[in-house]
């Protein structure tokens, strides 16, 4: 892989626009990485770093050109208990571990499993991250006062905030009808900041958060024992930070897909994130993923290529050692409109208009996904409980569409011609269908419309064939696939297949590059 200018805008992109968006999305990023360390309980230097490695090196290397990766929020939820009890170098140790865990899934090329997740999990997913970003902007409209209590913010502080939100929600939303030369983001922030700079308007700024001055991230190996109950206490957080850290990135890489009407490479981009979370951990650096929410900014600016993400590490990078002060002037309002406008883009509203023509199992999956994404910021969890219930809902769709029709031969030999999918939901249907009592010496079952799909099948049929046994007749089941035969095999001479007339079963799309 050769690093050249063209790798870095192999997408035909304009080099302008991919340097102007790499700048707007490095500007989108402080905040929301300043806060997200916060939650987690360290230092924003070390957030701001890590976005730093993680957004450099996925850009470099990624899977999906064009996606920002960061210090995100859905892994800083995961890590707090684990510095708070054990301490950050529990964490970076933790972080490393991560990163090879996600680099070993890329190279087993489990990234394909992503296909599973069906479209309403993805809707439910999406949705929830932008309730999560709309919520997590909420928070700039809140104040400390002497004693550290939190307030709301109220009277001139809240409509100069209010105001200003809504000026930079104006910009981006109409400035592209007018000019699409510059990204409307970075137009709204710089005029949002010259107006509260220039007329001393007293209104929240990023150095109200923290400071975020400082150098760049530097070698450091984990201070902690090297023991076996080390590696007990962090890598259970490492697999889970794992698991959520690549739903996020895979499933915002599904988004850009449809987005841009390109095409991703999963596998690589969890090979990616895995080196960008050991580069971190051995930084000092918390863990990352992709950030939807600064996807969506780059995308809105005409990011499209690995340059963008390049020029927003390298802005973080020159923001921390010599624009701190300018960057901590500006103010929250101008970031916090962007991110508004962000959530009004995320937002799959399509998934409300098809909400009446969507099975009444659908809806429940995407709202389920939705509330649990929102309510716990568990991704991996609203992912993994939504691909569930979905396969339990398929699941009892096809067991009730198992039937059987039969009919008698002019020898008297009674045919059970099965339609539908034998597997463990539809067995009990299916053994109701027979009439052992009533039925001739010999019966036949028919598999040309059905097949046997897993154990609960196999026992069924073996229970049918000692029912039809016990009642001293013969059962012969016929036309069955050669995976069906195989798992068939110890039915012995009670069974009969007829290979010749044997349909072979492929699975189409193998070749799927992912």
């Amino acid at each position: 892989m050769q690093f050249s200018l063209a790798y870095f805008t192999q997408y035909k992109v304009n080099v302008k626009d991919e340097v102007l968006a790499g700048l707007t999305t490095a500007l989108a990023l402080v905040p929301e990485v300043v806060a997200f360390a916060l939650l987690a309980h360290i230092s924003p230097l070390v957030g701001i770093g890590s976005a730093f490695i993680i957004c450099l090196v996925t850009s470099v290397v990624g899977g999906r050109p064009g996606m920002i990766s960061g210090a995100a929020g859905s892994v800083a939820v995961v890590i707090v208990s684990l510095v708070v009890q054990q301490g950050v170098e529990y964490l970076f140790l933790a972080v490393a571990l991560m990163g090879i865990i996600q680099v070993a899934i890329g190279l087993l090329r489990l990234g394909k499993f992503i296909r599973l997740v069906p479209q309403p999990v993805v809707y439910g997913f999406v949705n929830g991250l932008a309730a999560i970003i709309f919520m997590a902007q909420l928070e700039q409209f809140k104040t400390h006062d002497a004693a550290g209590a939190e307030h709301w913010l109220t009277g001139s502080a809240l409509l100069i905030m209010s105001g200003l939100v809504a000026l930079t929600m104006a910009i981006v939303y109409f400035l592209p009808r007018l000019t699409k030369a510059v990204p409307s983001s970075l137009v709204a922030i710089a005029v949002v900041s010259a107006l509260v700079i220039g007329g001393g308007l007293q209104t929240k700024a990023v150095g109200d958060i923290a400071s975020i001055a400082g150098g760049l991230p530097t070698f450091h190996l984990p201070q902690v024992p090297l023991s076996w109950h080390t590696l007990a206490v962090v890598l259970p957080y490492a697999f889970i930070m794992a698991l959520v850290g690549l739903t996020e990135s895979l499933l915002t890489l599904t988004v850009v897909d449809e987005m841009t009407d390109t095409r991703g490479r999963g596998n690589q981009d969890c090979v990616a994130q895995g080196l960008a979370n050991i580069a971190s951990g051995l930084t000092g650096g918390m863990g990352g993923c992709a950030m939807i929410g600064q996807t969506m900014v780059n995308l809105e600016s005409r990011g499209r290529g690995r340059l963008s993400g390049v020029v927003a590490a390298g802005a973080l990078a020159l923001f921390v050692v010599a624009g701190s002060g300018l960057i901590e002037r500006l103010p929250l309002a101008a970031l916090v409109g962007v991110m508004f406008m962000v959530v009004i883009g995320t937002f799959e509203w399509a998934s409300l208009r098809i909400l009446r023509r969507m099975p009444a199992s659908d809806v429940f999956v995407m709202l389920l996904v939705t509330l649990v994404t929102a309510i716990s910021q568990n991704l991996a969890l609203a992912v993994l409980l939504g691909v569930v219930v979905s396969a339990l809902s398929f699941a009892w769709e096809n067991a009730k569409r198992i039937r059987a029709r039969h009919h008698l031969d002019a020898a008297g030999v009674k045919h059970y011609e099965l339609y539908g999918p034998l597997f463990f939901g539809s067995v009990q249907a299916f053994g109701e269908k027979f009439d052992v009592a009533n039925d001739p010496a010999e019966v036949i079952l028919d598999f040309r419309e059905s097949r046997v799909a897993d154990m609960s099948a196999l026992d069924a049929l073996h229970k049918l064939t000692e029912r039809y046994h016990r009642a001293g007749k013969t059962l012969r089941l016929r036309h069955l696939s050669p995976d069906c035969r195989h798992l068939l095999g110890r039915a012995g001479a009670l069974v009969e297949v007829n290979v010749l007339e044997d349909p072979l079963y492929t699975v189409s799309g193998a070749n799927v590059a992912y």
